[in-house]
């Protein structure tokens, strides 16, 4: 894996959706998905996992390969195959506003996607490290009795003020960790090496770092990258590989690329018109023409909360190879946006709008996501009044492409960088 230094040749804007952080994302996704096709093939051993907060690092403790149900709902929400498999799930009972990932995800296992007749490996384990969404409960106990599979639920308590780790929650996650240590022994009959957890624990933090200080480089006039659209490049290597070397690696890569692009001053658009800050995930079918709609105002995200569903690596938290249980309990308590309130979310927003420089915010509520998309309504209000951030809401899906609808989205888009743009206009008259 590359460490180095781009040539300056790389230095394409990133509104190509290509470039140098592309190119390197495809090669060690593609890398990660052939495994998976291997281990589909061969029967090695894998379990299903969430992507928030999670505990991968023990799987790679013995050898387990992670598979992400909400990867494979995501791919095929952007490869246009979603909808068949959603269909097939409401045929079977799951009603219109369950959440599209897991019904686009059950009905391609229904389809014989999973196994040896598919590209994704039948898992030896499901891992439900349930944090923030109740969902996901219920999602993976029906996968573990479709696939018919042991079940291990991880209980995280949900974090109810502030970011502080109560002593009591951290203890009484760590003891779910040893048994799902207990639980992989049996499965593998590898015997647990707790220095071989710290040597993933270091490539965590290893990427953790870089992910931190590509999306410090987005304070930068102009940003370097769209930190929502081109943060998905980046959000497959830390939440799919992060513990392993490839991942460290691809983020040293991406930093040195985007800090040549900083002190060339080349930024995500060939002209940075407008910095805004995202809430809530894009709507994968029409993800290109999600992000034209705003690249045609010259756009650009500085900062995401959806990125941070993984962790919120850019406020300080690393693993710690010192501490691995103690810090991996920790990041599935606090340091992920799934497990905290919506106060702290709109402290985490407050924060992007302030640090990062963003003229304003822009809500991408999700229909059959109430996760993210309860309360946005509120968000909205108090953004707008109590502390004067222009601020779009737009309304969509992120899987299920029946609930887009584009002439709409792109009046609505259109006004409000309308308006902006005069108001602009009218504070440089005074």
């Amino acid at each position: 894996m590359p460490t180095a230094a781009p040539t300056p040749t790389d230095s394409r804007p990133a509104s190509d959706y290509g470039g140098v952080v592309h190119d390197l994302s495809r090669d060690v996704m593609t890398s990660w998905m052939n495994q998976l096709q291997a281990a589909a093939r061969s029967g090695s051993p894998s379990a299903y996992m969430m992507v928030s907060g999670n505990c991968v690092e023990i799987l790679r403790c013995f050898d387990i390969l992670p598979v992400f149900p909400e990867i494979n709902a995501l791919q095929l929400a952007i490869r246009k195959k979603a909808l068949p498999y959603i269909l097939k799930a409401e045929e079977i009972g799951y009603a219109s506003d369950n959440c599209a990932y897991v019904k686009a995800d059950i009905g391609y296992t229904l389809s014989e996607g999973v196994g040896e007749h598919g590209p994704t490996p039948k898992p030896s384990m499901i891992v439900c490290n349930f944090v923030g969404c109740n969902v996901y409960i219920k999602w993976f106990e029906h996968c573990a009795e479709m696939l018919d599979v042991p079940l291990v639920m991880i209980d995280v308590p949900f974090v109810r003020q502030g970011e502080a780790v109560q002593p009591g929650d951290l203890h009484y996650v760590i003891a779910q960790l040893q048994g799902l240590i207990v639980a992989c022994e049996e499965l593998t009959g590898i015997k647990f090496d707790i220095d071989r957890l710290r040597e993933i624990v270091g490539y965590s933090a290893r990427a953790e770092e870089g992910w931190s200080r590509a999306k410090d480089l987005c304070k930068h006039h102009p940003a370097p990258f769209d930190a929502y659209f081109d943060s998905i490049n980046m959000m497959g290597p830390i939440n799919a590989l992060r513990g392993t070397k490839e991942a460290a690696d691809f983020f040293n890569a991406a930093v040195a690329h985007y800090e040549q692009m900083v002190a060339e001053g080349i930024g995500a658009t060939d002209e940075e018109n407008f910095r805004v800050v995202f809430e809530g995930p894009p709507p994968y079918p029409y993800y290109r023409n999600f992000r034209n709609l705003f690249a045609n105002w010259k756009a650009v995200c500085v900062q995401s909360t959806y990125s941070t569903v993984g962790g919120t690596w850019e406020f300080g938290f690393r693993h710690d190879p010192d501490r691995p249980l103690e810090s991996i309990a920790e990041q599935m308590l606090v340091h992920n946006l799934c497990n905290r309130t919506m106060q702290e979310r709109y402290r985490q927003i407050q924060r992007y709008v302030q640090e990062w420089e963003a003229d304003a915010l822009v809500i991408h509520s999700v229909k059959s996501c109430r996760l993210f998309s309860a309360g946005q309504g509120d968000m909205r209000e108090y953004f707008t009044k109590e502390l004067g951030v222009p601020t779009l809401m737009v309304e969509s899906d992120l899987e299920d492409p029946r609930y887009y609808a584009e002439a709409q989205m792109k009046n609505r888009i259109d006004a409000f960088f309308e308006s902006l743009e005069y108001k602009r206009l009218r504070e440089d008259a005074r």
